[in-house]
């Protein structure tokens, strides 16, 4: 399973779900320490900011953001769920669940993944930068952009989204 949260419920997350892997993306002046029970080698730090142009003073993903988090989670070896968090649990990290789940999956599928975050997660609006970077880099034809583009931007009632899961196989 793969399961997404604002960092606000990181500790929650830990408690509910147990998971062997984490991954912060976070403005690098707030990034989180490693949780004591998740091993220092299995914690992703992803140092950007929730931002799809660059902008004065802020750190935009760049390639090489993107290819650690794809290198990280096709890595996890799916033994025990992966926690992937961002501030508000809407952008960078529903960005980098999509990232997982197409890595995990077959290609020909994006729209189907992108739909199911959509389904769990309402508030879902994955980080178009992140996405696209991606796309390049796994060399997916556009089709990772398109799928996020077909759910179109989220629904944000709220100042941050809430815990979620997703299984990683369709």
């Amino acid at each position: 399973m793969i399961y997404v949260c604002p960092m606000s419920a990181i500790e929650r997350a830990i408690d509910l779900h147990q998971p062997s892997h984490m991954i912060s993306l976070l403005d690098p002046a707030t990034m989180v320490d490693t949780p004591d029970r998740i091993h220092l080698d299995n914690h992703l730090k992803v140092g950007v900011n929730d931002i799809a142009e660059h902008q004065e003073g802020l750190t935009a993903p760049d390639v090489h953001h993107v290819q650690g988090v794809i290198d990280f989670a096709a890595a996890w070896p799916r033994e025990a769920p992966i926690l992937i968090h961002c501030w508000a649990g809407i952008s960078r990290s529903t960005a980098s669940a999509f990232i997982t789940l197409c890595l995990h999956n077959e290609r020909g599928v994006e729209s189907e993944l992108a739909q199911r975050i959509r389904d769990a997660a309402p508030h879902a609006q994955p980080n178009r930068r992140i996405v696209a970077l991606a796309d390049e880099i796994m060399e997916r034809d556009g089709a990772m952009i398109e799928a996020v583009e077909r759910i179109g931007p989220g629904d944000i009632r709220d100042s941050e989204g809430y815990l979620f899961g997703i299984p990683v196989d369709s």
